[in-house]
């Protein structure tokens, strides 16, 4: 573990080899697990402004889900996530023709109808970050179903960071990026 600003690191995100194999995984990580993605207070706005957009995207078990529980939950421990299609697939869930899970939020920023991507913790995945009072822990989440991403990474040597840059400078910024391609330079050697 390191410290780069208000943050505590793992070394496995720069150890560690990662790029997501979906022909192999299907995208199951959107449809497996006990919980809807992580949220952010902030995110939970934003989904309630962009619904009306990605509503057409979705699937009807998706939009019933939706139209249920809202376009957010709050868990009994009050964290922030998206709803479930029964207790599984997450609401956002939609799959293209060859059966892969896609989020139809990323498909409608795709087609240029929203300009923002998708949540957050979905973006960064296989990173997730758990936020304290005084720091944020950002650690590697390692699952079985993304054995096929590790082999994928480490066959095209992507270390983690480099595989989810863009959703790390989305959630940090630029200059805590940098800083951490520099400890991952100091680490190497």
């Amino acid at each position: 573990m390191f410290q780069l600003g208000k943050t505590i690191v793992s070394e496995d995100i720069i150890e560690k080899d990662f790029v997501c194999n979906l022909s192999a995984c299907k995208g199951v990580c959107c449809i497996d697990g006990e919980a809807g993605a992580p949220l952010e207070e902030s995110e939970t706005h934003k989904l309630k402004e962009i619904y009306p957009i990605v509503k057409p995207y979705l699937r009807k078990e998706g939009v019933e889900a939706i139209e249920h529980y809202g376009t957010h939950i709050k868990t009994a421990n009050g964290e922030l996530e998206t709803p479930l299609i029964d207790g599984a697939d997450c609401a956002y869930v939609i799959f293209d023709e060859k059966g892969t899970a896609m989020c139809a939020i990323e498909e409608a920023y795709n087609q240029g109808e929203v300009d923002w991507k998708k949540p957050v913790s979905c973006h960064l995945y296989p990173i997730r970050v758990q936020e304290y009072t005084e720091f944020s822990a950002v650690n590697y989440h390692k699952w079985e179903i993304c054995d096929d991403a590790c082999t994928l990474g480490k066959e095209f040597q992507v270390p983690i960071y480099k595989f989810v840059k863009e959703a790390l400078i989305r959630k940090f910024g630029e200059d805590w990026y940098i800083e951490l391609e520099n400890v991952a330079e100091k680490l190497k050697k």
